[in-house]
């Protein structure tokens, strides 16, 4: 359905803010929790978002899939001309600032930070639903939405007032290697400043849960359902007992227990540590996947952003180094190449340390038309 304007302000209201009452939630919580333990499982990705002194904010996440996502990293300069792949309605724009990209399959930006501080990260959502086009309401393509945030806006804030004030149909596309399968995809996106935000698309609307509060997201249930199951959870204490499965609100719960509780330090490196050490204790483990379900699987690897010394480190979990972009050694001003640095198959090419150097002109890589 198109995201009239005039209904914006209606859906603000419903989904920004801080959740509902802690009765509404618990009540809700434990109905829920009761019916994912019945339900087949389904994990796949986590994500949250640390907050040390003076500033140092971290975002991390997990890329679990089936199979190898071919994923590389990607330089991307300020001034390249985009539109959104989604046929002839699709939005134009120009990017604003340049960004470090992991891509998914080289056809579809999974995650990245741009030069402002911005991260985006792209999860599975099964139950998402997205609006069919209407030949008037600017169009784009699943694949291409999250560098358009990356390209266009430097805070959180930013990005969802134009969300709000501007209709915009996403269009779903067919997974590659599994013909049939619709991409199925919700976004976080998280600053410099510890703003956070979700965009999710549930019955053919998009909604967006925005606060700085809002720091954790798996895979499903929807947003709201989420943080109902997780007030459960912090009812029950996480020193006293935390759920273990690679279910996603089991790991929504964990996470957003241990982001709060492991140490906050303003050294990135301690940062970055305690960011990664929640992410690895929400991934799945080698050899782990559901034929039918390919956000249950194998974590391929785990990424963390420091938001204010813009480095993104990478980690692959088929190899024994980690390593980082350093965002301010990179020259991404208008006109400059276009840069990739190749990962290899599994993301098993070794590298460590600072490797912006490492980074090799390339032609950019093409986003697939929904």
């Amino acid at each position: 359905m198109t995201l009239a304007t005039d209904a914006w302000p209606r859906a603000a209201d419903r989904t920004a803010g801080r959740p509902p009452g802690r009765g509404a939630r618990l009540a809700a919580a434990i109905a829920l929790a009761a019916a994912a333990a019945l339900a087949p499982p389904a994990h796949g990705c986590t994500r949250a978002v640390y907050e040390g002194p003076n500033g140092r904010v971290m975002t991390g996440r997990s890329m679990d899939w089936k199979e190898d996502i071919r994923t590389n990293l990607w330089a991307l300069p300020r001034g390249m001309a985009r539109d959104g792949a989604a046929g002839p309605q699709s939005l134009r724009w120009t990017s604003r600032f340049g960004s470090v990209v992991a891509t998914g399959y080289d056809i579809a930006t999974a995650d990245g930070l741009n030069e402002a501080g911005l991260m985006v990260n792209a999860l599975w959502m099964s139950q998402s639903r997205y609006p069919a086009p209407d030949g008037r309401t600017p169009t784009m393509a699943i694949s291409v939405f999250g560098q358009f945030l990356l390209d266009r806006f430097a805070t959180v804030a930013e990005a969802v007032q134009w969300l709000k004030a501007n209709p915009l149909l996403i269009v779903t596309g067919e997974v590659p290697t599994q013909p049939g399968r619709l991409a199925t995809m919700h976004f976080s996106i998280s600053d410099a400043g510890g703003d956070s935000a979700i965009i999710e698309w549930v019955d053919g609307r998009m909604e967006i849960h925005q606060s700085r509060d809002f720091r954790v997201m798996t895979n499903e249930p929807p947003y709201r359902e989420q943080l109902a199951i997780t007030s459960y959870w912090q009812t029950v204490g996480g020193t006293q007992f935390l759920p273990g499965t690679n279910r996603a609100a089991d790991r929504f719960a964990r996470a957003s227990f241990y982001i709060d509780t492991v140490t906050k330090s303003e050294d990135p490196r301690v940062a970055a540590a305690a960011t990664f050490s929640v992410i690895r204790n929400a991934s799945v483990p080698i050899g782990i996947t559901t034929a039918d379900q390919p956000n249950i699987s194998t974590t391929r690897w785990r990424v963390v952003a420091d938001h204010k010394d813009r480095l993104y480190y990478f980690e692959s979990t088929v190899s024994p180094n980690l390593f980082w972009v350093d965002l301010r050694k990179l020259n991404l001003a208008p006109g400059r190449s276009v840069r990739k640095l190749d990962l290899g198959p599994d993301q098993s090419n070794l590298f460590s340390g600072e490797v912006s150097a490492r980074f090799r002109p390339a032609p950019m890589f093409r986003f697939q038309p929904a």
